[in-house]
């Protein structure tokens, strides 16, 4: 029996597949000597091709078809003639449309060999999000989301940013809730069966300040500290919890990149 989310969830598998095979895709050409501007070339183009379309070009002015942000970049960074250096961490943010719903996820790259300060601050990132993932379900409040991310990269030394948070998404790119990488337990409003959102923790090595530059996107750490992010879009169910943009490349144990 269907319930009234069903074609909902069906829709947005759909987008969040693509989404999520863009970035299967594209992580094999993660490597020093590519632009970010190729980057972003090859995803629309995979997107383009498979049915879907880039929902971040023209979104409020943006100039590019996802966000590429490396190193003390927290989010929003602008595809460029950058090119990618060993040692550079890179999140890929991309999120495709289908039939008119989103697939919104992101991911982080190592280019090269990374430090081991660069790959732990990785690792406790897809950590958090994996953690907050785990406690879905109906009656969960929004706060336990962020206390679930908050208290565990924390008591690593890392800090949660402030500035920016998940939000739901479905037929439209932003809309409420408002998911907070931060928070206190038994807060906010209650998880309800067929809610639809991002979960996409941006975990800073230093402090959690950030400023945007004057292109009126980029957001970086204050001190120049490296950040990292992953992100999943998530529809809930009646017994916990459905992720639209999952890899089977991809384990939930590790980034494996």
């Amino acid at each position: 029996m269907k319930n009234n989310y069903s074609e909902k969830f069906e829709k947005m598998h759909k987008a969040g597949e693509l989404a999520s095979k863009t970035l299967d895709m594209v992580g094999g050409f993660v490597k020093p000597g590519i632009s970010t501007n190729k980057i972003d070339q090859l995803c629309y183009e995979f997107i383009r091709d498979n049915g879907g379309f880039s929902a971040p070009l023209f979104y409020r002015g943006f100039s590019k078809s996802l966000c590429t942000s490396l190193n003390h970049v927290v989010c929003h960074g602008i595809p460029s003639d950058r090119i990618l250096d060993e040692g550079d961490i890179l999140n890929i943010d991309v999120t495709a449309i289908v039939d008119g719903y989103h697939g919104d996820t992101s991911r982080m790259f190592s280019v090269g060999k990374i430090s081991v300060k660069a790959k732990n601050l990785i690792d406790a990132t897809y950590e958090s999000l994996i953690k907050a993932i785990k406690i879905l379900k109906p009656g969960v409040k929004l706060g336990d989301i962020g206390h679930e991310i908050q208290s565990y990269v924390e008591n690593k030394g890392y800090s949660v940013v402030r500035d920016f948070c998940g939000h739901g998404v479905s037929n439209v790119f932003h809309e409420q809730p408002n998911i907070l990488h931060y928070g206190k337990k038994n807060t906010g409003i209650e998880l309800t069966p067929g809610m639809t959102f991002t979960i996409e923790p941006m975990i800073n090595a230093g402090k959690y300040e950030v400023k945007v530059l004057n292109d009126g996107w980029t957001a970086v750490t204050k001190d120049k500290s490296l950040s990292a992010q992953f992100e999943h879009t998530i529809g809930i169910n009646e017994n916990g919890y459905e992720i639209f943009t999952e890899s089977d490349k991809v384990s939930r144990k590790s980034p494996n990149n």
